[in-house]
C-alpha cells in the first residue's frame, strides 16, 4: 500500500472521528487523484479527467457542500478504480464521498438516490453483496424509473444466487434503457440459463451500443470475447480482442485474456510475457493468478513461490481496504497449497451469504471431489447446475464425480 492510501484513509479516520464527537458538518477532504501509469494515458482521456477532477476539487474549495461536485467526484472514482485497477484507494474514496452526501440532512431526493446508486456499485464491486441490495433496494423506492439502479439490483441478487429475481430485474432495466449496460446483464443471465448462442447475441448488442475507443466498449468486448473462448470459438475470441487493442492500445485486461489463449495453446513463453505486461500496467490479482497457474504447469516452484508472496499481499491489502476476498483465498488454498481445509475455512463466510450461487457451490465441489467425499460433492454439484448452466467447469468437475 502507498503512502497516499494510507495518508487518506487516516483522513477518513479523523473525519468521521470529528463528527461523532462535534455533530458538526464538516468536510471531507478530497482524495488526489494517483497518477496512471504511461500505458494507461490514452489520448485526452486522462488530461481531460485531470481537468475535471481539478475543477471538481476546486468547486468544493469554494462550495464545501456542494452535491453535484460531490457526486461527479463518486463517479469519477469508481471510473479511476476500474481503469486503474487501484480499488483500494478508489472504493474507499467513493465510499466516503457517498457518506458525506448522504449526512447531509437537506438532501434532495434525487441526489439521494444518486448517492445510494453509487454507494450499491462500489458494494458491489467490494463483494458486500447484502448491504449492496439493501442500498440498491433503498434507492429504487427514491426512483424506479432509472435502468441503472435496475443494473445493481440485478447484480445483487445473481451474487446471492436469487436468478429468478435477478431475470425480472434485467427485463425491467432493458425496457427502460436498452443498452450497453442492460445488454450485458441479459447477456450473462442468458450464460447461466444454458442459453450459450443468445448469450453471445446479447453481448455483441452491448459492444455494438457502446463507445469506440471507450472503457465501457472495450469492458464489454472483453466479455464477448471470454464468452467465445469459454466455448471454444477460440479464433473469434482472439479476433475480438486484438480488435479491442486496435480501440485501446494497451488494454491490459485484453493483453491478459490473450494470454489464456497462449495457455490453452501451450505457448507458456508468449502467455508469461504478456501477463508481465499485463502487470506492469495495473496492479490486478487476476494477472498474477494466472502467472502463477503457468508456473505450476512448468514446474518453476521458485517462480511459483514468489508469485503466491504477492498475491497474498495483494489479497491482504484488498482486505484491509474493505474487499471481501474469501472466495479467491479459498481458489488459492485449493489450486495452489492442495488445502481443502484452508479453502474451507475461507469460503464458509460466502457460503453463509451466499449459499445459492453457482460459483460457490462449484468451488464447493471441488473441494469435496479433492477430498474425495463424493456425496456433498455431488449435493454442491447439483446446486451449481440448477439453471442448467454449461459452464465448462461445472461439466468437467461432474464427469469427474461419475468416475469417483
Amino acid at each position: 500500500m502507498n503512502f497516499m492510501r494510507y495518508l487518506f484513509i487516516f483522513s477518513i479516520f479523523l473525519f468521521f472521528s470529528a463528527c461523532q464527537k462535534h455533530q458538526t458538518k464538516l468536510v471531507l477532504e478530497v482524495p488526489e487523484l494517483l497518477e496512471r501509469s504511461h500505458k494507461l494515458q490514452y489520448s485526452i482521456e486522462w488530461s481531460e479527467t485531470k481537468n475535471r477532477f481539478a475543477d471538481l476539487k476546486h468547486k468544493l474549495k469554494q462550495e464545501p457542500e456542494n452535491i453535484e461536485s460531490k457526486l461527479q467526484l463518486c463517479n469519477l472514482y469508481i471510473s479511476e478504480a476500474r481503469i486503474t485497477g487501484e480499488h483500494g484507494y478508489y472504493y474507499p474514496a467513493a465510499l466516503a464521498m457517498t457518506e458525506s452526501i448522504l449526512a447531509n440532512k437537506e438532501l434532495k431526493k434525487d441526489d439521494e438516490f444518486m448517492a445510494l446508486s453509487f454507494k450499491a456499485s462500489v458494494q458491489l464491486s467490494l463483494h458486500d453483496f447484502k448491504n449492496a441490495l439493501t442500498t440498491a433496494q433503498k434507492a429504487v423506492q427514491l426512483n424506479p424509473h432509472n435502468a441503472q439502479i435496475y443494473g445493481s439490483l440485478v447484480d445483487a441478487y445473481v451474487e446471492l444466487g436469487n436468478y429468478d429475481v435477478a431475470v425480472e430485474y434485467a427485463d425491467k432495466m432493458v425496457s427502460i434503457r436498452p443498452d450497453l449496460r442492460s445488454y450485458s446483464r441479459i447477456s450473462y443471465l442468458r450464460e447461466i440459463h444454458g442459453l450459450i448462442d443468445e448469450s453471445i447475441e446479447a453481448m455483441k448488442m452491448a459492444v455494438e451500443a457502446g463507445s469506440p475507443g471507450s472503457e465501457e466498449k472495450s469492458w464489454a468486448a472483453l466479455q464477448l470475447a471470454q464468452l467465445c473462448f469459454r466455448y471454444d470459438k477460440v479464433r473469434e475470441a482472439e479476433s475480438i480482442l486484438n480488435q479491442i487493442l486496435t480501440e485501446r492500445d494497451d488494454y491490459p485486461f485484453a493483453i491478459a485474456a490473450l494470454a489464456e489463449i497462449n495457455v490453452k495453446e501451450k505457448n507458456y513463453e508468449e502467455a508469461e510475457r504478456r501477463l508481465i505486461e499485463a502487470c506492469q500496467i495495473i496492479p490486478e490479482v487476476s494477472f498474477c493468478v494466472n502467472l502463477a497457474e503457468i508456473y505450476k504447469i512448468q514446474n518453476r516452484q521458485e517462480e511459483l513461490d514468489s508469485i503466491l508472496l504477492v498475491i497474498k499481499e495483494m489479497l491482504n491489502d484488498d482486505i484491509a481496504n474493505g474487499h471481501n476476498m474469501s472466495l479467491e483465498y479459498s481458489k488459492l488454498f485449493l489450486d495452489f497449497y492442495s488445502d481443502p481445509t484452508k479453502a474451507m475455512e475461507y469460503i464458509k463466510k460466502d457460503l453463509e451469504m451466499r449459499p445459492n450461487n453457482i460459483d460457490i457451490n462449484l468451488l464447493l465441489a471441488k473441494i469435496y471431489t479433492f477430498s474425495k467425499d463424493k456425496e456433498k460433492a455431488e449435493f454442491a454439484i447439483e446446486k451449481a447446475m440448477a439453471t442448467n448452466s454449461k459452464n465448462p467447469e461445472i461439466i468437467e468437475i461432474s464427469n469427474e464425480l461419475k468416475a469417483l
